[in-house]
């Protein structure tokens, strides 16, 4: 197989080079003008090599252009760009226009799915998309409804399209795909209505099912092999998933897959986390639920389990297991290792060998974290890999209808989904969080299929005896498991953060600001106020010799649910709306992508002789 390459391209970390990728995303990430994939790599590491915008010219930046998606709601995700054509997403009808980005941004098509509007309030935290992706000449869009569709990415026209979970049992997508070989890999949402997750690989040639993988349940159904799959070095052994369950709880038991997705090439090993067991009452479902909560690594041919690490046993608290696998190659004790960091809702930054599964760091990335001590790190104890439970957080000991207080972090996590960045630059990784804490009141609840199977009313609210607001974006060493330097947030920062080989990272906020800061230190560089609260993620692509920023922004999303949704009552929104409630004085609705550039030909000078003084704006 060849490939097109340039020298900077071949020295990003896992760009997604290797004889075992799907060669037109390969190429397509391999050239650092285009933004092919919405983790910018396979790797996940959303970092670009362009460097025409630095953190000495940034503070210049200005609106170059902007487009409205004429949808409301929450907007995550990110275009893409491939060959000049930007590809925008919206929520919920889930519309995809590719822009011309050589004529102005004209309109080349526009894809709006017919999908049934009931599927709308089966969807938990907002009607978000996180993305459409790119294989082999086609756009790929999942949407809401369940329905995979390819399209034609030079025309729109539908190719293909495949019906992969259903709604009225509570299955619905939020999520991208991720297009590997010659297949594409899909997951479901659902947890709260007690859908059984999983992931499923379909050809990418005419969207048949390759493979599909349970996260609980049997052996044969799970992909897994009790000898050769492995959990912290030891084979998982049969009936692993069956035996932490009570009856046929797994059946209804979560362990849904509406995350990131990353893949090594070399490995040919596909990873992505599962989320919270169902329900969120933890007295209804004994048991270490397996393999709910848990970090997968599965081939990417066949979708046999190589390896599990389950970071949540017996989850008390909804900490989803599924954001982001950042796949980096570094040194440890003086040996070069293949590394996977996952920033995971219940506040532990991990570091494990992505080959072996070897858990080498469980730190706190949020020092407000207090429903355990520590995760044991000693091999011979029983206890390894295992979070310490602290007795007065524990809603299981507190016991059901009663309302355990002061639990950090809060069911949305000191991280949810939006994603993390890494720069090799600097070897750090830089963390959007959630700087929030919980009061959680667990309570008996009937399984229906199709209905909220929730049993938990929940309050959220700041950290106490910290800042007063509701999010960091940090600096984060993996190797080390500490904090480099921490940013306060009034909300949590909800954007996917990006890196860039000019020294900068860029995020947004809920509030709507775009912001670049330095890389080394984290001063701020350059803001800017957009029309609505950015939960999106920062991208940035060239065209016509000039580097470009892009962000969607439309405030949403679990945090901005009440806003999103018109919601007022504090519980609602699974208790989102009370802790975010100050949010409508700073945002408003909207849908709109906005794109940044350097002004006239500053971008066509050496990054070096760039001039600015790194003013806000």
């Amino acid at each position: 197989m060849k490939h097109l390459l340039n020298s900077a391209a071949a020295a990003l970390i896992l760009s997604g080079v290797g004889a075992h990728a799907n060669e037109s995303v390969t190429e397509a990430i391999s050239n650092p003008q285009q933004w092919a994939i919405q983790t910018g790599d396979y790797a996940n590491t959303r970092y670009s090599q362009l460097d025409q915008i630095n953190k000495e010219n940034v503070g210049d930046l200005r609106v170059s252009w902007s487009f409205s998606t004429g949808v409301l709601r929450g907007h995550e995700g990110s275009p893409l760009v491939i060959d000049n054509v930007m590809y925008v997403h919206t929520p919920f009808p889930n519309k995809v226009f590719a822009l011309d980005l050589a004529n102005d941004g004209k309109i080349m098509w526009r894809y709006e799915p017919q999908q049934n509007p009931d599927v709308i309030a089966v969807m938990c935290c907002d009607t978000v998309n996180r993305g459409v992706a790119y294989a082999d000449g086609m756009i790929l869009l999942h949407q809401a409804d369940t329905t995979l569709v390819a399209l034609d990415a030079k025309t729109g026209e539908e190719k293909w399209k495949v019906v992969t979970g259903d709604p009225a049992i509570g299955e619905t997508n939020t999520a991208t795909v991720l297009p590997v070989k010659d297949k594409v890999i899909v997951g479901v949402s659902g947890g709260e209505y007690g859908v059984r997750g999983r992931v499923t690989a379909y050809n990418l040639s005419d969207g048949s099912e390759a493979w599909k993988a349970y996260s609980t349940g049997p052996d044969e159904e799970m992909l897994v092999d009790p000898e050769n799959t492995m959990h912290l070095g030891k084979p998982i052994g049969a009936d692993s998933s069956l035996n932490s369950w009570e009856g046929d709880q797994w059946k209804i038991g979560g362990g849904t897959t509406w995350g990131w997705y990353s893949y090594d090439p070399d490995l040919n090993l596909v990873y992505y986390g599962t989320g919270n067991p169902s329900t969120w009452n933890p007295s209804q479902r004994p048991g270490d639920n397996r393999w709910s909560m848990t970090i997968m690594a599965r081939d990417a041919d066949t979708g046999m389990a190589k390896w599990f690490y389950q970071m949540t046993p017996h989850d008390e608290w909804d900490y989803d297991g599924v954001n982001e696998m950042i796949l980096t190659d570094q040194e440890v004790d003086g040996e070069q290792r293949k590394l996977l960091t996952h920033f995971d809702r219940n506040g532990f930054g991990y570091t494990l060998d992505r080959e072996t599964g070897e858990l080498l760091v469980a730190e706190k990335f949020d020092p407000a974290v207090n429903w355990a001590t520590e995760v044991v790190m000693d091999p011979e104890s029983d206890q390894y890999g295992r979070p310490q439970v602290v007795a007065d957080y524990s809603t299981e000991q507190n016991g059901e209808d009663v309302n355990s207080t002061g639990i950090c972090p809060a069911a949305l996590g000191s991280k949810d989904q939006q994603p993390a960045a890494y720069s090799p630059d600097t070897g750090l990784f830089y963390v959007p969080t959630n700087h929030v804490c919980m009061d959680y009141e667990p309570f008996r609840v009937a399984y229906t299929a199709g209905q909220p199977y929730v049993g938990a009313t929940l309050a959220m609210y700041p950290a106490p005896d910290s800042h007063g607001g509701m999010g960091n974006f940090i600096a984060w060493d993996n190797v080390a498991g500490e904090i480099k330097w921490s940013l306060p947030e009034q909300f949590s920062v909800w954007s996917g953060a990006l890196a860039t080989k000019g020294g900068i990272v860029f995020y947004g906020t809920l509030e709507g600001y775009l912001k670049a800061v330095d890389a080394e230190t984290g001063d701020e560089l350059y803001s800017f106020k957009t029309p609505s609260g950015i939960i999106g993620n920062v991208m940035t692509y060239e065209a016509n010799g000039k580097q470009y920023i892009g962000v969607l922004s439309g405030v949403g999303g679990w945090a901005g649910i009440g806003l999103a949704a018109g919601l007022t009552n504090p519980n609602d929104g699974l208790g989102a709306v009370g802790g975010y409630a100050a949010l409508s004085d700073y945002t408003e609705l909207g849908g709109q992508l906005t794109v940044f550039e350097l002004p006239g030909d500053m971008a066509a000078a050496p990054a070096e002789a760039a001039e600015g003084e790194g003013t806000s704006g």
